[in-house]
């Protein structure tokens, strides 16, 4: 299945900065320490983004530990199972956990979306 990744929205706000801040007419000193601070502040943060998304796998890496602890139940049902509920209860554990799945898999691939921009920006 292929997922549409969405672009960060911090590296807009860094392109943002320094197509707006590279046009302005800035003697040779002031222009490279302007350079130097926005390569700080976009490498900062790169570095912040890629501790949230971090943190967001592992959040979700967690929710999936707990909910997995009910998949057990499933050795339970027999096909002689009178209430049928539990099949529905069952499948939607299921999909939950494929849900937060999903999401901790967008925010992995925007991490290597993130990782790849910065790591090309700095070799272009």
């Amino acid at each position: 299945m292929t997922k549409t990744v969405k672009s960060p929205r911090h590296v807009d706000l860094s392109l943002r900065l320094h197509r707006v801040l590279s046009s302005a007419e800035l003697d040779c000193e002031c222009r490279t320490k302007l350079d130097q601070a926005l390569d700080r502040f976009s490498a900062l943060e790169n570095r912040r983004q890629l501790r949230n998304g971090l943190r967001e796998a592992r959040h979700r890496r967690n929710l999936i530990a707990d909910q997995l602890s009910y998949l057990a139940d499933i050795d339970e049902i027999t096909e002689n199972e009178s209430d049928l509920s539990v099949f529905k209860e069952m499948a939607l554990l299921f999909d939950e956990i494929a849900d937060q799945a999903d999401q901790a898999a967008d925010v992995l691939r925007e991490i290597e979306t993130l990782t790849t921009q910065a790591v090309n920006s700095k070799s272009g």
